[in-house]
């Protein structure tokens, strides 16, 4: 029979649930794996990042085919500095010169997802994000 008490709390019960991710480490995660798809073209995430990932991903797009000052400050405050492909190009360089371009004429859905399938260590739901060609 499990300890009675208080949950979240040191002491006689001890702490039994504590959360894994909070609301800091959830949003830092999500601006690593859009800098990452801005410039590989493609990555790989569980299903519960999956959802949060596209929106974000189709945020910084429109912020790209705005092509002006004001949305290269918004979408500088996601993407992180220093990211950068195997040509030196910085990511917020590529998402404003070449992935902005790309969609000017599209009206969203800029990206698709491919479930993979389960990861093999610890049976997670894997799905491959990639921006539409």
């Amino acid at each position: 029979m499990p300890a009675q008490g208080r949950k979240n709390v040191h002491g006689k019960a001890g702490v039994r649930f504590r959360a894994g991710y909070t609301a800091s480490k959830n949003k830092s995660m999500l601006r690593n794996v859009v800098s990452e798809l801005i410039v590989h073209g493609q990555v790989k995430v569980t299903s519960g990042v999956t959802k949060d990932l596209v929106s974000l991903a189709e945020k910084m797009v429109t912020f790209a085919k705005q092509g002006d000052l004001a949305g290269r400050r918004e979408a500088m405050k996601v993407i992180r500095h220093g990211i950068v492909d195997a040509n030196g190009v910085e990511a917020i360089d590529k998402l404003f010169k070449e992935i902005g371009p790309k969609f000017k004429d599209r009206d969203g859905g800029y990206t698709r997802v491919y479930k993979l399938g389960a990861r093999r260590g610890d049976n997670a739901e894997v799905e491959l994000v990639q921006w539409v060609d």
